[in-house]
């Protein structure tokens, strides 16, 4: 037990993550968490941030034109797996029993943001934890068109992968000391993505509940 813990533990860590796999695990992690229903609990923002801030100290050797389009084109197959995924398997999805690598509640999570949003939630979704993971998926459940699809899998790939790896990237250059204080802005980070992940969840079991309680 302690030792899954602990792979957990280094799992999330997205400082760990980048100083033991270097950009291929950087583009494998993206790659999973943006469409693969097991992949939902890996940093997606931070990892990005920190590589960008790694990036413009010299911790990560790499070029930043690099990395923007290399994790943008994983961040996009990410999302045509989830979508293929969910085409193939969206009724064995539905009917499928919680486990410890996938909840129900994150289903109804994307499927409410993306009924209030629409195609748009491809976009929004791609700054929002488990929505990022989830949403490319219900997209192939409910067979969204393909081609509106791809286009704002594309544009939300690069606007998320951009804005957050060139914000840690800048800010690197501009303040080198920043990497010292990585767990404060990491933190702040989880939280602010948090925050509309879970009130769209409870908004969505507030009606879920609602309808029970009349029927």
């Amino acid at each position: 037990m302690d030792s899954i813990l602990h792979l957990f533990q280094q799992l999330i860590d997205p400082e760990k993550l980048i100083l033991f796999g270097g950009v291929t695990l950087i583009l494998i992690v993206v790659f999973v968490e943006n469409g693969l229903f097991f992949g939902f609990f890996l940093p997606g923002d931070t990892l990005l941030f920190t590589t960008g801030i790694f990036c413009a100290t010299g911790i990560l050797n790499t070029s930043i034109l690099f990395l923007l389009g290399t994790i943008s084109l994983a961040a996009v197959l990410g999302n045509l797996a989830g979508y293929a995924f969910g085409k193939k398997m969206g009724e064995a999805l539905l009917s499928r029993k919680d486990s410890l690598l996938f909840k129900k509640k994150y289903i109804m999570a994307a499927e409410a943001f993306f009924i209030k949003y629409g195609g748009l939630a491809l976009i929004m979704g791609r700054f929002l934890p488990i929505i990022r993971t989830f949403a490319p998926i219900f997209a192939g459940v409910v067979k969204f068109n393909f081609k509106k699809f791809f286009a704002y899998n594309v544009i939300g790939g690069l606007l998320w992968v951009f804005s957050m790896l060139l914000l840690g990237y800048f800010l690197g250059i501009m303040f080198p000391q920043i990497k010292e204080h990585l767990e404060l802005f990491i933190g702040g980070i989880v939280v602010i993505t948090w925050i509309p992940v879970i009130k769209t969840y409870l908004s969505e079991r507030r009606k879920v509940k609602k309808t029970n309680e009349q029927i």
